[in-house]
């Protein structure tokens, strides 16, 4: 593997010494944008919550002080991201706050029906079939539960030429990366089943998220 490559991989897959400190990063650099993209979703004290590529695990630390009677559940498939997240959330771990898990959001290791709301920061990009991989959040949610992407680079977007450059490395990597615009993102939600979907952009960030709710029936 070629060193432009394994750096890469580390984006998608963070791993070792310097996957952690790509992790600790992250938490940094994505705290406002997960802040923004938290406004846009309406989340209950009770709320059962899951979300996908915790990675630092920093958004889980997020999301359990609002939904402070709910349970947060975290799942990422790099063991590197596991640890890191399970270590940023000890406190929350050791009181039955937050659990988490390592696995795919191709085959989550949770029951149907389970989650109130879904969260994907920054990460929705290197799923490994985007749109089978939504149809598999959808069946963890509860119905009305909603999923919610946020995203700090999109197609068409403030960072645009950068981006696609990006996606051009990846590719030649042959490693999956899904650069969608505002109206890619909605037909990704509405091709899954989601309803209610609502894209909203942050253009002088660069930001965009996009909520979508399971039908209730």
């Amino acid at each position: 593997m070629s060193f432009a490559s394994k750096v890469l991989n580390q984006v998608r897959n963070p791993s070792g010494w310097l996957g952690r400190q790509n992790l600790k990063s992250m938490n940094r650099r994505h705290s406002k944008l997960t802040d923004w993209g938290l406004e846009h979703v309406s989340i209950n004290d009770y709320a059962r919550i899951l979300d996908i590529g915790c990675g630092g695990g920093r958004t889980i630390s997020k999301l359990a002080a609002i939904a402070t009677r709910g349970k947060v559940y975290g799942v990422d498939h790099s063991e590197t991201s596991v640890d890191t997240s399970k270590k940023y959330n000890r406190l929350w771990i050791q009181t039955g706050r937050v659990e988490i898990k390592q696995g795919s959001v191709s085959h989550l290791p949770f029951q149907d029906q389970m989650f109130d709301l879904a969260t994907a920061v920054e990460n929705h990009f290197y799923w490994p079939d985007l749109p089978s991989d939504m149809r598999e959040v959808l069946r963890v949610l509860k119905p009305g539960g909603a999923l919610i992407v946020i995203a700090e680079v999109y197609k068409g977007g403030k960072f645009d030429r950068q981006v696609q450059k990006f996606a051009e490395m990846m590719k030649r990597m042959d490693y999956s990366y899904a650069n969608l615009d505002v109206d890619e993102h909605r037909e990704l939600f509405l091709n899954a089943g989601f309803i209610d979907v609502q894209v909203t952009e942050e253009y002088d960030n660069g930001w965009i998220c996009t909520l979508g709710k399971r039908p209730s029936v």
